[in-house]
């Protein structure tokens, strides 16, 4: 038998979510089975499998000791320095660096995520060990090589409404790109596929079979022949969007690697996409949201390395 006390982070959560969250490979007919023969508890009583938890409620599952998680988690350390633009009690914007991943990969790179948890845990915020089925998450990412604003939830209550939140567009991004020539003033749409093995994508023109729609909103803010600084807006999010569709119009970021111009980049001796997140605006959220107090806040970088790197190319001031 395991016993669990249920923590902020179960508050409204349904029992069966939660006893799949702490066990591995749990057959589900064994699990509606022991909800039937009373094998699964709350506060010393039968529980279903729909029931909500709430903080302080005692969970005790008599399962089969093979069917458990280790609750033992490694415990964190912030080898890096870690730049916060904004937080709350549930939530916080951070600053990606170019060159970070926003999750660990295969290479074992520190990443951005990394840090943050890492974080919580320095200021006692987050308590590895005693996390039952919630650890600090990102709510949105970027690409490698791409910095800017990455927001990240340190409730579950806060990761729910913030993924609502820009499923829905009640978040709005933004975007700064030094473009290789400059794009007319638009808002385009194609079709984009997403090839896993290559990790590559392709845009057309029409709509296919196996493509989805994307559609960008693109202005310039400050053109310098050949180089343009440009405001991207995404009116959807697809995965490296901003770089095909750019360079799909013929005015690819520049530095891109994967989609930009080998002439151009060498020219600048660039190996990075000057692409930056660089803005968040979040619209209005309803009093019981965690989100409620950011209801028309505006978060954004006024400096950042994309600008500085347009300004010592072209001489321009912005």
């Amino acid at each position: 038998m395991k016993q669990y006390l249920a923590g902020s982070n179960e508050e409204g959560m349904r029992l069966s979510r939660f006893v799949q969250a702490v066990t591995h490979e749990l057959p589900l007919s064994l699990l509606h089975k022991s909800f039937r023969n009373r094998r699964i508890k709350v506060n010393g009583r039968r529980a279903g499998a729909s029931d909500r938890l709430h903080q302080g409620d005692v969970i005790d599952l008599y399962l089969n000791d093979e069917f458990f998680i280790s609750t033992e988690r490694p415990a964190v350390r912030l080898a890096k320095p870690l730049t916060v633009l904004y937080e709350n009690d549930s939530m916080a914007a951070l600053y990606k660096p170019a060159g970070v991943l926003c999750h660990s990969d295969r290479t074992g790179d520190e990443s951005l995520l990394d840090r943050f948890q890492a974080y919580l845990a320095d200021q006692g915020l987050y308590h590895p060990q005693k996390e039952h089925t919630f650890a600090p998450a990102l709510c949105n990412r970027l690409d490698r090589g791409t910095e800017g604003i990455v927001l990240a939830a340190k409730t579950y209550a806060a990761l729910q409404d913030l993924n609502e939140a820009i499923r829905t567009r009640n978040i709005i991004k933004e975007y700064t790109a030094i473009t290789c020539g400059a794009p007319a003033k638009g808002v385009y749409t194609a079709y984009l596929r997403h090839f896993e093995k290559n990790n590559r994508v392709r845009v057309i023109r029409a709509a296919a079979e196996g493509y989805r729609e994307i559609i960008t909103d693109v202005s310039v803010v400050c053109a310098a022949v050949p180089l343009a600084l440009c405001r991207i807006g995404l009116l959807t999010g697809r995965t490296h969007q901003i770089r095909a569709h750019l360079a799909f119009l013929n005015t690819p970021v520049l530095g891109d690697l994967k989609y930009g111009s080998k002439k151009m980049n060498a020219r600048y001796a660039q190996r990075t996409q000057a692409l930056c997140a660089d803005r968040v605006i979040f619209g209005e959220f309803a009093p019981k949201s965690c989100l409620h107090t950011l209801s028309g806040m505006e978060i954004s970088l006024q400096e950042h390395n994309v600008k500085q790197l347009f300004r010592q190319l072209t001489g321009c001031r912005v």
